[in-house]
């Protein structure tokens, strides 16, 4: 059954000197415990179709269906709790609160679901445990490398168990050995938690862990291609 189905996307931008068309007619299914590499250009749609499938943005025209439910019926209160339960994200620039160490990062999304404090941390080491930093639960971002701030950014979009995880250039801002490993973690993280993955990437390695690839230009799908994973 599939978890996201999108039926001819399109989203304009409006406001500058003339319309930009981000998204052109894109249509395409996420299964559950799908892991699916988005490829293209800069500027080419990736990452408002990420946003589209996040349930951060509107589309222009066409509908997308998240487990079933028609988003377009969606008020912002209904969107930000779809959101807030079903949607991990991870970026590639980290977005950790300077101010809260790892494990407060990671707990966050537990707590602003309601979860109380105690369950919310339980939930943040075993996670922490899982992804290799549960040495550095006391840490600020600020005090630790670039793969373990990626490491938290990861286990902070699990810790509240969504059906989607949304990743934009995850890999982008670490060194090749940092990235690897980021990667092994999010294939192996699939695997075991079921969970299914939207990735946006320019690099061909990191696509080549997905199940499959979508190749994006100018706002379109222009391809899609398996891997040699099951």
């Amino acid at each position: 059954m599939a978890l996201v189905t999108a039926d001819s996307l399109e989203k304009t931008y409006t406001g500058g000197e003339a319309p930009v068309h981000a998204l052109r007619g894109v249509s395409f299914a996420l299964a559950a415990g799908d892991f699916v590499a988005l490829m293209g250009p800069s500027g080419c749609g990736k990452s408002t179709l990420l946003h589209m499938c996040g349930a951060m943005d509107r589309p222009s025209a066409g509908r997308l269906h998240f487990d079933g439910q028609d988003l377009a019926t969606l008020d912002d209160d209904a969107l930000t709790r779809v959101r807030r339960e079903r949607v991990g994200f991870v970026f590639q620039f980290f977005n950790l609160l300077p101010t809260l160490t790892l494990g407060d990062n990671i707990a966050l999304p537990c707590r602003l679901a309601g979860m109380p404090g105690d369950a919310a941390d339980q939930r943040a080491r075993q996670l922490a445990d899982r992804v290799g930093i549960a040495h550095r639960l006391g840490h600020y971002p600020q005090q630790v490398s670039g793969g373990e701030m990626q490491r938290a950014a990861l286990a902070r979009a699990l810790v509240h168990q969504p059906a989607l995880l949304v990743a934009d250039e995850p890999t982008g801002n670490l060194d090749s050995e940092s990235g690897a490993a980021v990667m092994e973690l999010i294939t192996e993280l699939n695997r075991e938690l079921g969970v299914t993955i939207l990735l946006a990437t320019h690099a061909p390695d990191v696509a080549a862990a997905a199940h499959r690839t979508l190749r994006m230009r100018d706002g379109a799908l222009i391809a899609a291609a398996p891997t040699d994973r099951p």
